[in-house]
């Protein structure tokens, strides 16, 4: 049990304490090996103590720790020539966490505006279930009670519609509207997939009003659905978009992506950030597009993902009194549950199977891209233990 007296109370912690990694397990003091099917929330894209990143960290230690942002690095400059080169961007703004990605998004749209002579567009469009961050801004943003509650008056600027609702969306739009925000599947929302033609249809309606389009892909990126980037699926293309968690693959990376057009605004005096950028940081991000970038990378992702889906599919007809509905994209998945999603949880983790909850009662699985059909395969047993004696519990009840 974790000695957490002088931690803020805002997260219940497992009493496993884990000490170590590798690939895709975790190992607790006890030297118990868990699969971690959580990737840290969607951060370890390519496991624990991947030999590529650690040798990269180890080097990079060595010769510079930190600039400031008032100064560049080589490595700096290599990663963001890098994602422009592979995105629709021309721009640039490294950042330490998504939240921050999200903030330099919105001030991005909000500024283009008042450069163009509509300072009134300040308004962000969102849906119901999003989840955009923790600052005061970004849960605005995410619009979702539970995380406003408390902190006094929500800030102001950003709408919410339902999800999945096109018309409503339309009807949100005014000469205040600055730019429309959208995750391309929600994760904390309870893995909803955008569909295609929703994306699509958004970008149309972006260019038919002059507003601008935004991806949080804080979450999907990297690899996560199978392309380095989801709006690629669609083919529709955004204005700017919010990156972080596998970029670092485990190091505190984000950004904020853009096209030179949108990002004219942002000159110096505009923004800032003392730690965003950093060297150690810029020459992680650079090994993990060294991996994601490989040839085949994307096809193994894609294979597991047929793999996964196989198995929670299974999960879902021997399981009905547990399991409602099999969901996501990519090595994005999520099972909604019909009884408490953290019965589910706690089951998978007695035998060694980390998971995460999501909104929905959805049970969610984000494991490393780099998971394995035999590491699957030992998943899928140690799920079928967990669940066998969850069953046997729910009907001795």
């Amino acid at each position: 049990m974790t000695d957490d007296n002088h931690i803020y109370g805002t997260f219940v912690f497992p009493e496993q304490v884990f000490e170590r990694g590798e690939g895709v397990r975790m190992f607790d003091a006890n030297g118990d090996d868990y699969i971690d099917c959580t990737s840290g929330v969607a951060v370890t894209a390519l496991g624990h103590a991947h030999p590529h990143l650690v040798q990269t960290l180890k080097d990079a230690a060595d010769k510079l720790w930190h600039v400031s942002n008032l100064l560049t690095s080589p490595e700096r400059d290599r990663l963001a020539t890098r994602l422009c080169e592979e995105t629709f961007a021309d721009k640039v703004f490294f950042t330490n966490s998504g939240a921050e990605a999200i903030e330099c998004a919105i001030k991005t749209a909000r500024k283009y505006h008042y450069d163009n002579g509509a300072p009134e567009r300040v308004n962000i469009i969102t849906f119901e279930g999003a989840f955009h961050g923790r600052t005061l801004a970004t849960i605005a943003a995410g619009g979702q009670e539970k995380y406003l509650e408390g902190f006094g008056p929500k800030a102001p600027g950003f709408i919410q519609v339902p999800f999945d609702d096109l018309d409503a969306l339309k009807a949100a739009i005014d000469e205040e509207t600055a730019a429309l925000m959208i995750e391309p599947v929600q994760g904390e929302g309870g893995i909803r997939n955008v569909s295609n033609q929703f994306l699509r249809e958004m970008r149309a309606l972006c260019d038919e009003n002059g507003i601008l389009l935004i991806y949080d892909e804080i979450q999907t990126g990297v690899g996560r659905t199978g392309k380095l980037f989801a709006y690629e699926w669609s083919e529709a293309v955004p204005d700017i978009m919010a990156i972080a968690k596998g970029i670092g693959g485990g190091f505190p990376i984000g950004a904020c992506l853009a096209t030179t057009e949108v990002a004219k605004g942002m000159t110096p005096g505009t923004h800032g950030t003392t730690y965003g950028g950093n060297p150690l940081g810029m020459a992680i991000g650079n090994a993990v597009l060294d991996i994601v970038l490989e040839d085949g990378f994307m096809a193994h992702v894609n294979e597991m993902t047929l793999v996964l889906r196989q198995q929670l599919a299974e999960m879902l007809d021997h399981y009905p009194d547990i399991f409602e509905d099999t969901r996501g994209s990519g090595l994005l998945q999520g099972m909604k549950c019909k009884v408490p999603v953290g019965d589910v949880l706690g089951a998978l983790r007695k035998h060694r199977v980390l998971a995460l909850p999501a909104g929905d009662n959805v049970l969610r699985f984000a494991p490393p891209l780099t998971i394995t059909q035999d590491e699957l395969r030992e998943v899928r047993e140690r799920m079928i233990t967990a669940l066998d004696e969850l069953q046997e519990t729910l009907n001795t009840k």
